[in-house]
């Protein structure tokens, strides 16, 4: 019977008999004819770094400052800045405490800023929109959009917090108790690119920025893995070329969790709170 049907089917040009058990549909999500990169999880579709972008020179592959904002000229005028001002500004603590010197690559002034995804990095801040766009396209990569990152943050459980359905304290880093403006300058609206303000720690011992993957409790999980720190941390500039970033930062005042956006900064904004993660289309495998 099977040698009849098999002649049968290649009378008519329909080709070779197939098992039933590879015609079973492929589950939602499934990347096996596509793949992201290590540092990536597979989402619905698309790729999204699993920590905070922090900035590499193309050439060198030498890490970048992530406490000055990555354009040489920008750099520069924001170094001479408070070179000055860090004297002025604040309590004499405040005064005491010095910048943080830039690598001798970005002084030099001949870079290109890459965006990497790495565990226990410093994630750069100090970008604009423009910055962040430009690093992740360096990168291979784009900048996510609004509907990519909130789905990725919410998880495969689809929950408003990367942990769960609720606002838990101290799960994500956000809604800490100190500002750095306020600590070096008095004045938590004042100041706000001084390089020294991600320096800051709390109890002489609790960095007000983390290093990426430090808090391990907000993390949003996929099927190969978890995405860290989609809430708190840094605010995350994504593809929205009239200045938009999500999640809020460490001393963001918000509960919103996936939720959290802020749209009312010109694309050429920053400070020490504004960050980025990329986002990628799957390569086939």
């Amino acid at each position: 019977m099977r040698r009849a049907c098999a002649s049968l089917i290649a009378m008519l040009g329909l080709g070779a008999l197939v098992p039933a058990a590879s015609a079973k549909p492929a589950p939602v999500g499934a990347t096996t004819r596509r793949a992201c990169p290590a540092e990536m999880a597979a989402v619905r579709g698309f790729c999204i770094d699993r920590w905070e972008a922090s900035l590499i020179d193309r050439k060198s592959r030498r890490p970048l400052s992530p406490y000055y904002p990555p354009q040489p000229k920008a750099l520069g005028r924001v170094r001479e800045v408070w070179l000055v001002e860090r004297e002025r500004a604040g309590d004499p603590g405040a005064r005491r405490m010095p910048l943080p010197e830039p690598p001798s690559v970005q002084l030099e002034g001949s870079y290109e800023p890459v965006a990497v995804s790495r565990p226990g990095a410093v994630p750069h801040g100090y970008l604009t929109y423009h910055a962040a766009r430009n690093a992740c396209q360096a990168a291979g990569k784009r900048l996510c959009s609004e509907a990519e990152w909130v789905t990725a943050c919410r998880g495969r459980a689809d929950t408003k917090f990367p942990y769960g359905a609720h606002y838990v304290a101290g799960r994500c880093n956000v809604f800490r108790a100190l500002h750095p403006a306020a600590v070096l300058h008095g004045n938590a609206s004042m100041g706000l690119t001084d390089p020294r303000l991600n320096l800051v720690v709390e109890a002489g011992k609790d960095p007000l920025l983390r290093a990426t993957g430090a808090s391990t409790g907000c993390t949003s999980a996929w099927d190969d893995g978890v995405v860290y720190d989609m809430v708190g941390n840094l605010d995350e500039w994504i593809d929205d070329p009239s200045g938009v970033f999500v999640g809020g930062f460490y001393a963001r005042m918000t509960t919103k969790g996936c939720e959290a956006k802020v749209s009312g900064h010109a694309p050429s904004y920053y400070d020490y709170s504004t960050g980025t993660r990329c986002c990628a289309d799957p390569t086939p495998r």
